[in-house]
């Protein structure tokens, strides 16, 4: 982790506990927060939120193809499947009904 990371998730442990301590003595009053303090928890948000993206582990190219193809044959297989046995329940059905 770069002195850059380190330094943005101690200002974001910081001021979260700020938060949290402000949440705390403001809890006793039933007043919603400022503009100011959603901002400022949006920041916080979306600052956590690209940290924890940097940590996914993304798939391949080939990974990402070959699960798509697979999707997409089951997908077949079923809408076939499906057609077949609709097609079979609608023949009974009408040969029952004439």
């Amino acid at each position: 982790m770069s002195k850059n990371q380190e330094k943005v998730e101690v200002e974001v442990v910081a001021s979260s506990e700020k938060s949290s301590k402000t949440t705390s003595a403001k809890r006793s009053k039933p007043s919603k927060p400022g503009f100011g303090e959603r901002l400022q928890s949006f920041k916080e948000y979306l600052l956590l939120s690209r940290l924890e993206l940097r940590k996914v582990s993304w798939p391949t190219m080939k990974e990402t193809r070959t699960t798509s193809l697979v999707v997409l044959g089951f997908v077949t297989v079923m809408a076939i499947l499906l057609g077949l046995v609709d097609f079979l329940l609608s023949s009974i059905i009408r040969f029952i009904l004439s």
